[in-house]
């Protein structure tokens, strides 16, 4: 199983999201692993919580893939209400920079 398919399974098994969009945008950046992913989810589970605590509830839930060599997670969480306000628009990502303490010699 890949990590995007790990990370897409634990989130669909624990938030039960209406919507749920995991992007690999490990080839935007300069390693090219499967290290950078940005995740868009509609949950109402997310309901009531701070944006901070969406966040966390997240990372707790990917603690395994992070430690593991996940280096980047863009989390754009929402509840239904929310997503219909945004009219299902999901976030756009930065242009990577470029760099990676690797590429330092």
């Amino acid at each position: 199983m890949t990590v995007q398919q790990t990370i897409e399974q634990k989130l669909s098994e624990q938030l039960a999201p209406e919507y749920l969009s995991v992007e690999n945008e490990s080839h935007m950046h300069s390693r090219g692993e499967d290290s950078h992913f940005k995740l868009t989810m509609v949950s109402e589970q997310f309901a009531g919580l701070r944006p901070v605590q969406r966040h966390q509830k997240v990372y707790g839930i990917l603690a395994d893939e992070l430690a593991a060599g996940v280096h980047a997670l863009a989390i754009h969480p929402f509840t239904a209400e929310e997503w219909q306000q945004r009219h299902g628009e999901v976030p756009a990502s930065p242009t990577c920079q470029g760099g990676s303490k690797h590429d330092l010699a």
